[in-house]
Order: C-alpha cells, then sequence, then structure tokens
C-alpha cells in the first residue's frame, strides 16, 4: 500500500486489510466515530464466510469484536418484581461454541479479576420454553452485623454499563485465549481477528490496561491470526501504538474520507503515534478549501481545540483562538465555533451551512494551525497558509 491511497467502498477496502494482514501481522487503525469502522469490521467479516443456498454460514475465518457482539448479550431486568435480573447469552453465535469443554468461567474469571470486584455464574436455564445460557452477577459487600463488619454476598445485581462492557470484553478475551491455543480445536477456524472499539464504556484506567493485555497476549503466542484493531479513542490507539512499537509486522493506518467524492482513505501514520491528529486537521483544511463545510467540521476541531487547550494548560478551548494580528475577531469567531458544536440550537440542526459560516470556519482553523505549530516536515504549508477572502 502506498503512503496513502483511495478506496470506493468498504468491500474494497476490508479485501485491502486482509492483502496488508498477508505480510503483516497486526493492522492498527484510527478513525473518529461514524467514519465507517463497525461496517468496515463486518464488511471484513463477511468476506471470509462461505453460505449455502438457505443463506446459512457454511464456514468462516474472521474471529471479530465490535457492535454487534455487544449485542450478543441482552438484559433481562426483571421489570414486574426487579429482583431476577440476568444477561442471557446468544448461543445461535459461533462465537459461543464449546464453552462447557474448556471450562470458559474459570477462564473469564482469570481475566475479570484484572478489572473488577464483581463475580458472575454462567448457568443453563431450563425453567423457560427455550432453554437459554444466562450470566448471573453477584458482588461482596461489607456491612455491619453486630457491630462486627461482615462481607456479605448479594445476588443478582445489575452491573453497571461499563462493569458490562468489561465482561463482554473478558468473555471475548477468554475465547481468544482458546482460538490463539495450537492445542486446541474449536475454533482452528480463525484466521484472522478484528477488534474494534473494545473499550467504548471504559474509563482511562481500564483502556490502558485492556491494551497491554490485548497486545501481550498476541504476542506471545505461538502462531497467532493476522489482526486489525480499529478504535477512535486517542489513549487507546496511543498505548497500542507504543505497545507494537518494536513490531517491525505491524501497520499503523488513519482512515478518513475524501472531502470530493466521499471515498475511504488510508494514509500510513508511519512513526508518529498521533498522526491522526493531524491527518485529522488536514481533512478539515481540505474540505474548508472547496467549501465543503458542514455542521459536523465545527464539531471537530471544537473536540480538537478542547485537546489543545487541555495539553497547553488552557482553562477554556476558546484561549486556544487568538487574533493574530490580521484584523480577526477572536469573541466572533469563538463564539461560532461554540454554537455550532452545541446540537440544542434547532437553528443549527442542519448539516449545510452558509458561505460565510464556512468562510469563518476556514479563518478559525487557520488561525488554530498557525497558533500551534506542528512539525514542519508534515504540516508546515498548512501552519502558514493565509486566510482567503473568499470559499474556493
Amino acid at each position: 500500500m502506498k503512503d496513502a491511497e483511495s478506496f470506493p467502498d468498504l468491500n474494497t477496502l476490508a479485501e485491502e486489510l486482509r492483502l496488508e494482514l498477508e505480510s503483516k501481522k497486526f493492522v492498527l487503525l484510527y478513525g473518529c466515530n461514524g467514519i465507517g469502522k463497525t461496517r468496515l469490521s463486518t464488511a471484513f467479516k463477511d468476506l471470509g464466510k462461505v453460505v449455502n443456498t438457505d443463506a446459512d454460514t457454511i464456514t468462516s475465518d474472521t474471529l471479530y469484536f465490535n457492535a454487534f457482539t455487544e449485542d450478543l448479550f441482552t438484559w433481562n431486568n426483571d421489570l414486574e418484581y426487579d429482583q431476577d435480573r440476568f444477561l442471557i447469552l446468544n448461543t445461535a453465535s459461533r462465537f459461543f461454541e464449546a464453552l462447557e469443554e474448556y471450562e470458559i468461567e474459570t477462564r473469564i474469571r482469570k481475566i475479570l479479576e484484572r478489572y473488577a470486584d464483581f463475580d458472575f455464574e454462567i448457568i443453563l436455564d431450563t425453567d423457560s420454553e427455550n432453554e437459554k445460557l444466562k450470566a448471573v452477577f453477584s458482588r461482596e459487600v461489607l456491612t455491619e452485623v453486630e457491630n462486627s463488619p461482615k462481607l456479605e454476598k448479594i445476588e443478582g445485581i445489575k452491573v453497571s454499563r461499563s462493569e458490562e462492557s468489561i465482561f463482554v470484553w473478558c468473555f471475548f478475551a477468554a475465547i481468544l485465549e482458546l482460538a490463539i491455543d495450537p492445542d486446541i480445536d474449536a475454533y482452528d477456524w480463525v484466521k484472522y481477528l478484528y477488534i474494534d472499539d473494545p473499550i467504548s464504556s471504559l474509563d482511562d484506567q481500564n483502556a490502558v490496561q485492556v491494551a497491554v493485555h490485548l497486545v501481550n497476549l498476541l504476542r506471545d503466542a505461538t502462531d497467532p491470526p493476522g489482526v486489525v484493531i480499529s478504535t477512535h479513542h486517542p489513549l487507546f490507539h496511543n498505548v497500542l501504538w507504543n505497545e507494537l512499537r518494536g513490531e517491525k509486522k505491524c501497520r499503523r493506518l488513519f482512515l478518513g474520507r475524501e472531502s470530493d467524492n466521499d471515498n475511504f482513505v488510508l494514509r500510513d501514520t508511519g512513526a508518529t503515534p498521533f498522526f491522526h491528529h493531524i491527518s485529522e486537521l488536514m481533512e478539515l483544511y481540505k474540505d474548508a478549501k472547496r467549501g465543503r463545510v458542514e455542521k459536523r467540521h465545527y464539531n471537530s476541531l471544537r473536540a480538537i481545540a478542547e485537546k489543545a487547550a487541555s495539553f497547553h494548560g488552557y482553562r477554556r478551548f476558546e484561549d486556544c483562538i487568538q487574533d493574530d494580528g490580521s484584523g480577526f475577531d477572536p469573541k466572533l469567531h469563538r463564539r461560532f465555533l461554540n454554537l455550532y458544536s452545541h446540537g440544542g440550537y434547532s437553528h443549527f440542526e442542519f448539516s449545510e451551512l452558509l458561505d460565510e459560516d464556512k468562510k469563518n470556519f476556514y479563518d478559525i482553523l487557520v488561525i488554530f494551525l498557525k497558533r500551534f505549530r506542528f512539525n514542519p516536515e508534515n504540516f508546515e504549508s498548512l501552519a502558514t497558509t493565509e486566510p482567503v477572502d473568499r470559499v474556493t
């Protein structure tokens, strides 16, 4: 693959990733929310499926984790009595095959202990019309009994959304251990592993732990599958990047869209872990020059300004938008950036903006780039570009 390459659709892009994994062990992919990462993981998985005339899957070659994986676990919250709460496992998926044979509970529990203080039990429910597997959660809490502290086990608890995400991830990690174990043949169909944003509900500490554990698990494997990991989470991406720093067979890519034809584009980030920030700014700049500015562009620039303010110690993101002596009105443009990045104003619900608003966006972006200098080798032309008088 070249340093930057365009693809007309997700299937073509997925084929390119499979081609990359013929010579690489890892592909680390950064992309913003809404760019199509989950759909890309599905396209990648579908390319390895063989179906019969009844549309039943006969074989597949990809073990994947994405939003659809999390949907294999659904809550029964017992809304009538609010007592019998459990997580239902959709065992129709190959994801759950060979669970009893390999003591999956024990494997999950060993991983879960890294992240959480709750416990669980997987139970075969035979009381319902259709047998189903369910996970029941519990937690030990400290209580006072006759003025003496005592640990009491509370059964049937409803864990938080973050804890649920941790449990699902640990379930997947336990299955991944089976898939990369050369002595276990239940998952020997796994040729590729595709993991898309496993830490969407996790705090930063757990995001770091997941990244480190995942890389160590795969790097220590005897014959691991080809791996694609995609994320929109900067911290998770950076930890993965650093953990894979010495891995020669790793490709680090930024996923974006071309502004003039909406093609998908992959850019090689090379040896710069945060090159996705630069790539995102380049996308914003290119769209602004073409006059193809929408509300989402203001959202993206606001997010970058927030990060810049935090990094440089400013109290507010507005402090990053200052007059450079060229007649720029910082108060007016800070107000534009603030208003257009909020969704609570009905006047701004339309994605299409006026030409004046597009011009304002371009001016704000250029001032930001001139204030915060980037590596000249990557960004000199953008950082020194003068504001335009009209949108082209």
